[in-house]
């Protein structure tokens, strides 16, 4: 690592982080943090502790966790919450339908719709993985007082939803 001067600390990605940045050297280095973040979070697929097996796809992960939190529903109500499109989820599905994590069954008000719906088989495998990230992120934040997890929390969620709005601002509508 280069020598640092008194003007600069390191980051905890191991950056030289300016004492006093100006607002182009901060969003510079808050979209490095968050490219930093992004890579970690891909390499361990957060996977929480333990074994490989309590490691889970993100893509599948968020779709078997807003079943379990919403209840069944269709492809495309589903992709309208998840922020993606309908073609994405039914290909991300496939698999969790085929290993019978997630099983299709009849509208319960139009038998002829078809819903999404979480197997116990996947709120088993849902609530393993859970656990596992549970105890990662106490890991992580360990020696961190509660107040800061909780504002890491209230920050990272604002900031995901900050993301969510301008992607929808740019989403053009899909056709039915």
């Amino acid at each position: 690592m280069p020598p640092q001067d008194m003007t600069t600390a390191a980051s905890p990605s191991g950056g030289a982080v300016p004492e006093h940045p100006g607002p182009d050297s901060l969003l510079d280095e808050l979209q490095h943090e968050v490219a930093v973040f992004a890579r970690r979070a891909e390499q361990t697929r957060l996977g929480g502790v333990g074994q490989v097996r309590n490691s889970m796809d993100r893509a599948a992960y968020l779709l078997l966790n807003r079943l379990d939190r919403e209840g069944p529903m269709g492809v495309k109500a589903l992709a309208a919450g998840m922020g993606i499109d309908s073609s994405t989820v039914t290909r991300q599905v496939a698999p969790l339908v085929d290993t019978g994590l997630v099983k299709r069954t009849s509208h319960p008000e139009d038998g002829r719709a078809v819903v999404l719906q979480l197997s116990p088989r996947g709120q088993s495998r849902l609530e393993e993985v859970r656990a596992s990230r549970r105890e990662l992120m106490s890991q992580v934040t360990d020696g961190w007082s509660r107040e800061e997890q909780d504002t890491f929390r209230a920050l990272l969620t604002r900031f995901n939803a900050s993301l969510a709005a301008r992607q929808a601002a740019y989403q053009p509508p899909q056709a039915d």
